[in-house]
C-alpha cells in the first residue's frame, strides 16, 4: 500500500512539473511572437531613413499592418492556449485524493 502512494506522488509531481514546462513554453512563444511584431515595427519605422525609395509610406503601413497582425494573433495564440492549459489541469491525477487521504 505505501509503495501505491509512493508511485501516486511521483505521478502527480511529474504532472505538475510538464503542465509547469507548458506554461513556460506558452509564453515563451508568447514572447517570440512579440518581438517578431517589434522587429517588423522597427523596420517600418527605419525604412524612410535607412532607403530612399519614393513610395516608402506604402512600404511602412504595410510593415505595421504585418507587425499588428503578427502581433494580435500572438495575443490570441496565448490566451487559447492559456485556457487549454487551464482545462487540462483539473485533470492532473485523478488521484490525487488518494494521496491526501
Amino acid at each position: 500500500m505505501n509503495n501505491q502512494k509512493s508511485i501516486n506522488k511521483d505521478l502527480i509531481l511529474r504532472e505538475r512539473l510538464a503542465l509547469q514546462r507548458t506554461i513556460l513554453a506558452n509564453q515563451s512563444t508568447f514572447l517570440a511572437f512579440l518581438r517578431t511584431a517589434m522587429y517588423f515595427l522597427i523596420a517600418g519605422l527605419s525604412l524612410k531613413n535607412v532607403l530612399k525609395i519614393e513610395n516608402s509610406i506604402v512600404i511602412e503601413i504595410a510593415l505595421f499592418s504585418v507587425s499588428g497582425i503578427i502581433f494580435i494573433i500572438g495575443i490570441f495564440n496565448y490566451f487559447k492556449h492559456k485556457k487549454s492549459i487551464l482545462e487540462n489541469k483539473k485533470h492532473i491525477g485523478d488521484y490525487q485524493l488518494e494521496y491526501y487521504e
